[in-house]
């Protein structure tokens, strides 16, 4: 029997697959599979992954976290104050993000965009937004604004518009394009196509891209401070920078406690928007 793989009858009617070694397929599978092997320990040496100073430096992690121990209990309401401060940062830097996005994304996605020339340059300008890290962009609005969270909202706002224009231009090119093209042949133009017959059947997909950005920035937030754009980052750098354990743990903790309750009230929203 010929062909990439061949069955063989056992006792019993079964037929067995068997790999043909020799087909041109089963070749190309094992090239890229060798590629790819390759471009992986290329990676590895590039990192200088190295595990025996892993294992060498947890004894000394281990000390330190154990100098953590107890948690710094003073000054809980500067805590509370910075943590308060990173959600701002991101609720702000989403919400303005989202507004600017829902227009952009309607320009990019192919199936509702009124020209592919105007398409083009937006989703250019939304590659690079969504190129740039937040924190790249916190760094060059603290040297235009100064220190403080206004840096980092701003940081977050150009980010947020590559990342939800994205989203939502995937999401309304998945439409079917037979109640687009009812609602053209009606006599409506395109300004009216978008918002009866578009807009509102992504809706609900807008609002979760929101939410789910929303919920990756509050993480991102926490280390705008380190660049001085605000945030209880702010905190944390000053406590590794003094060695301080104590206060890095009650830090620590704040942080794991905001994005859990952020999580799961971003999932529950989200939950009964889809």
């Amino acid at each position: 029997m010929t062909g990439r793989v061949a069955l063989r009858r056992l006792e019993g009617g079964y037929l067995e697959p068997t790999i043909d070694w020799t087909s041109r397929e089963t070749l190309f599978r094992a090239g890229a599979l060798c590629v790819a092997l390759a471009f992986l320990a290329t990676c590895a040496v590039l990192a200088r992954v190295d595990l025996g100073a892993l294992l060498r430096g947890l004894p000394r992690l281990a000390e330190w976290a154990a100098t953590g121990w107890p948690p710094y209990a003073r000054e809980l309401d500067t805590i509370a104050l910075r943590a308060f401060e990173t959600v701002a940062i991101a609720t702000i830097g989403t919400t303005v993000a989202a507004l600017v996005a829902a227009p952009l994304s309607m320009l990019v996605a192919g199936n509702v965009t009124p020209s592919r020339w105007i398409a083009l340059p937006v989703r250019w300008f939304s590659n690079a937004c969504r190129g740039i890290d937040t924190v790249v962009f916190a760094i060059l609005f603290v040297a235009a604004v100064g220190l403080g969270p206004f840096a980092g909202v701003l940081g977050m706002i150009v980010h947020s518009i590559g990342v939800i224009t994205k989203l939502n231009a995937e999401a309304i090119e998945t439409l079917p394009r037979a109640p687009l093209e009812a609602a053209a042949m009606s006599g409506a133009g395109h300004a009216k196509v978008m918002s009866f017959a578009v807009f509102p059947a992504v809706l609900p997909n807008l609002s979760s891209v929101s939410l789910y950005v929303w919920e990756a920035n509050v993480r991102t937030s926490t280390v705008l401070g380190i660049v001085g754009a605000g945030g209880i980052g702010i905190e944390i750098k000053a406590a590794i920078d003094l060695l301080d354990f104590q206060r890095l743990f009650t830090l620590t903790v704040a942080v794991l406690i905001m994005v859990t309750l952020i999580d799961q009230l971003s999932a529950w929203i989200r939950r009964r928007l889809v």
